[in-house]
């Protein structure tokens, strides 16, 4: 937790000395004030001085006043400097795992990576916030408290020796048993995430099985563990305070005790018996003060913990050191001798894949399910990277390519089509921000998409829910075709993207794409033969290995797996 924040502290040096120099003040002035109460007990009450007395107490308000000043001044900038921090780390986390892989992501997982950057960071900035006044204040207190009070009698200091150690071990038991709770429960929050994600995006499955009453009794699971673990840590910080209390007021009465014998014996004026009382509340306050803070430091550690392992995650998949350029990409996609396992998994589900997709071709690939057709595609973003082979571009291996030129090349209709919420445009121009509205309606046109953006309130502007889930399956793939559409890249990928579409609209979106397209490489994954039936080239693979390439007709003759997909789906007089 130290290594992080004195990361994002440094941005902060100078406000950060000028907390110091504002808590040091307000420290001092609260330690002034009780030799001045002193002086007034012992000079003006005693003696009967009422010009000592109003004189005395002016000064008094004054120095107060200035403690009240510095504390406002220093707690704002103490909550400027925190809330930075927290933006900091939560742009730095989102930075980084907008550079993770799939491989990184599976790791943390995605209810884990939301908590670490909502509620991980939320944790060490009120840390921060509370630290940067009571952690200064407080020593400085303390310490100070300590002189003040050994000023006033050594003899009665030494109550001081047994009181602040007591103080201390009791903090440092309860750290001890409070650290593995707080690491549990951040835990716990990442598994309340997981279910509630997974029921708000399945509600429809869960109703469609009736199984409303299960998932109710699963969050309940998860929310019990959470309120359990929260229970143990707050009973165990329960005992924090009546133990110090009692400390605090054993404390009070041992030392009026002592000190009512000094004062009776003449040893010590009753002003600096009052001072020397007040000087130990302060030291007491102090050592409260720290124990709010360290209340809050094991869950605070823990969550930095968790922020750290994801900023210092080692990425699978990064950009070379010298990236190859491609000054006129062409847009030959070859794969050769491709070899893919997922990471931990025991056997690779790609073997020996090798192909070549060439511009103004379409290049299909069909099998089976789980045959490895949308693994293939994968490879070719650096979704995932090849065990073994090689993925190139134009002749250039695409592990050699910036990411980010190696995305511009690429238009990719995913095989699950997603959309941001916004409007019909902002999605449209994702990929390219310059697209003017006659290019957006060509765009959907192409996708057999401007009927029905058309008939939408607003038009290019008619709002877009999160996920699309405002429009149907179908209309929320021709939308992501569009989008691909619209960038004009020089590849085009289509991950089983017209599964969602009737024959009708599926022949006139193939055939609009075939004239958009003529000068591009497509990529086509497709269940449906009648998609690909007319591609100048099919790879066909089973089991990860690809058993036949060529034309529909020649696979025909030549492929047997592929006739088997083949007469699955049509009859023979509909592949005559």
């Amino acid at each position: 937790m130290i290594r992080l924040l004195r990361a994002y502290l440094r941005p902060y040096a100078a406000v950060l000395v000028a907390i110091v120099a504002l808590v040091s003040v307000q420290a001092l002035a609260n330690l002034y004030l009780p030799s001045l109460n002193a002086d007034i007990i012992n000079d003006g009450v005693v003696k009967g001085d009422i010009d000592e007395i109003v004189r005395i107490g002016a000064v008094m308000l004054a120095v107060t006043l200035v403690s009240v000043v510095c504390a406002i001044v220093g707690v704002f900038f103490s909550s400027r400097v925190a809330m930075g921090v927290g933006r900091d780390l939560r742009g730095s986390i989102f930075r980084k795992v907008l550079s993770f892989s799939q491989a990184e992501t599976n790791v943390f997982g995605t209810p884990s990576l939301i908590t670490r950057n909502t509620n991980d960071v939320q944790q060490v900035q009120m840390l921060l916030v509370i630290s940067l006044s009571i952690m200064i204040l407080a020593p400085i207190t303390a310490v100070g408290g300590v002189i003040m009070a050994l000023q006033e009698d050594v003899a009665l200091s030494a109550t001081l020796l047994v009181i602040i150690p007591v103080m201390f071990l009791v903090i440092g038991l309860l750290i001890r048993r409070a650290m593995p709770l707080f690491r549990a429960m951040q835990v716990k929050i990442d598994r309340i995430n997981q279910v509630m994600r997974e029921t708000l995006s399945g509600i429809r499955v869960i109703r469609a099985f009736v199984r409303t009453r299960h998932e109710e009794e699963r969050f309940d699971a998860a929310n019990r563990d959470l309120t359990e673990t929260a229970l143990q840590v707050t009973r165990l910080f329960a005992l924090a305070m009546p133990l110090i209390m009692a400390i605090f007021n054993l404390s009070s009465v041992a030392i009026m005790w002592f000190g009512a014998i000094q004062v009776d014996s003449g040893a010590m004026p009753i002003g600096n018996l009052t001072a020397f009382i007040q000087y130990v509340m302060q030291i007491l306050m102090a050592v409260m003060m720290a124990t709010l803070m360290f209340v809050m430091v094991p869950r605070a550690a823990a969550s930095a913990e968790r922020i750290a392992a994801v900023l210092d995650a080692d990425l699978s998949i990064h950009d070379p050191v010298a990236p190859a350029p491609i000054a006129a990409p062409r847009g030959v996609v070859e794969f050769r001798d491709v070899d893919f396992g997922y990471p931990g998994a025991a056997d690779p589900v790609l073997h020996g894949i090798s192909f070549v997709a060439r511009p103004g071709e379409t290049t299909a690939i069909v099998g089976s399910t789980g045959s490895g057709k949308s693994t293939v595609v994968n490879l070719l973003p650096r979704f995932f990277d090849v065990t073994d082979g090689s993925v190139s571009i134009d002749g250039v291996d695409v592990r050699e390519m910036r990411q980010e030129d190696l995305w511009s090349l690429l238009g990719i209709v995913p095989q699950r089509a997603f959309l941001f919420s916004g409007t019909v445009a902002s999605n449209l121009r994702y990929g390219a921000p310059d697209a003017t509205d006659d290019d957006l309606w060509r765009a959907l046109r192409i996708a057999q998409a401007d009927d029905f953006v058309a008939e939408m309130e607003g038009g290019l502007d008619a709002p877009i829910a999160q996920g699309g889930t405002n429009v149907s399956g179908g209309q929320r793939q021709r939308l992501a075709i569009a989008r691909a559409v619209a960038r004009r890249p020089r590849i085009y990928v289509f991950d089983d993207s017209f599964s969602a579409v009737d024959f009708a609209t599926d022949a006139r979106l193939r055939a609009a794409l075939r004239d958009e397209t003529r000068d591009a490489t497509v990529i086509i994954v497709a269940q449906r033969v009648g998609t690909i039936m007319h591609a100048d080239r099919i790879v066909v693979l089973e089991d990860g290995a690809v058993v036949g390439a060529g034309t529909h007709r020649e696979l025909l003759e030549t492929c047997e797996t592929y006739r088997e997909i083949v007469f699955s789906q049509l009859s023979a007089e509909e592949v005559a």
